[in-house]
């Protein structure tokens, strides 16, 4: 088996040569943190593209919050202006306001960067809106066929992993299951010592935003810290 995927949190090319010296094997790469990460600007996205070799999602979402909200015209043109300048991965998800998933909406996006079955679909996560989810099962197994994705970024609970655990357990342990064929990526609230029992149960991806920043967000992300991230996991998984 491959090594377990270690996901970070970008916001500039510091934060990405930072996160690509400290080990990590792929970024998300967002803006406005305060949002809890949204759309960056094609701008960023071609000068982190050029800084380092890591694969890069590219976040799509133009507010705080789940719903597409007034500004949907205006993110489905960014995403495309993403994907013109190369971007082929992303991260996307929303909601209803009774927290069903917002298909049409996430069907509608993802045929705008090119998510479409072909041999080269765009792949993308569905991110924590499923932790809001009124219906995880439900919403799974609704969007289990549109093409490209292949990751839920999820803590297992709204209120982050240490909530989480025995849903991300129970969740892992239905691996390859309708509906649960997509990959599961740990974060939220994620630490350290999350990481034997996540592993024992299977889980091999995960996502760190602050722990990846001594500082807080106002600081960058610091190799070192990404480094005992990558260490723990490429240490031996724990026998269960």
């Amino acid at each position: 088996m491959s090594r377990p995927l270690l996901e970070v949190i970008a916001l500039t090319p510091a934060d990405a040569i930072a996160a690509q010296a400290g080990g990590a094997d792929r970024l998300e790469l967002v803006t406005d943190m305060a949002a809890d990460g949204l759309t960056p600007s094609r701008e960023t996205f071609a000068a982190v593209r050029s800084a380092v070799d890591l694969p890069v999602r590219v976040m799509l979402r133009a507010s705080d919050g789940f719903a597409t909200g007034n500004a949907f015209d205006a993110l489905c043109e960014a995403a495309a202006a993403l994907h013109s300048e190369g971007a082929d991965e992303f991260v996307l998800g929303f909601l209803t306001d009774d927290g069903g998933v917002d298909l049409a909406a996430v069907t509608a996006l993802t045929e705008v960067v090119g998510a479409g079955g072909g041999v080269d679909e765009s792949r993308w996560t569905f991110h924590r809106a499923i932790d809001r989810a009124a219906d995880r099962d439900g919403l799974r197994k609704r969007l289990a066929d549109i093409p490209g994705l292949d990751t839920y970024l999820t803590a297992g609970s709204a209120r982050g992993v240490d909530d989480g655990l025995p849903t991300l357990i129970a969740e892992a342990e239905r691996a390859g299951a309708p509906g649960y064929e997509a990959r599961i990526m740990a974060g939220g609230g994620l630490r350290l010592d999350h990481l034997p029992t996540l592993r024992a149960a299977g889980v091999n991806a995960f996502h760190i935003g602050g722990a990846a920043r001594p500082g807080g967000w106002s600081g960058p992300v610091d190799a070192i810290a990404v480094g005992q991230w990558r260490t723990a996991l490429d240490a031996p998984v724990p026998v269960a």
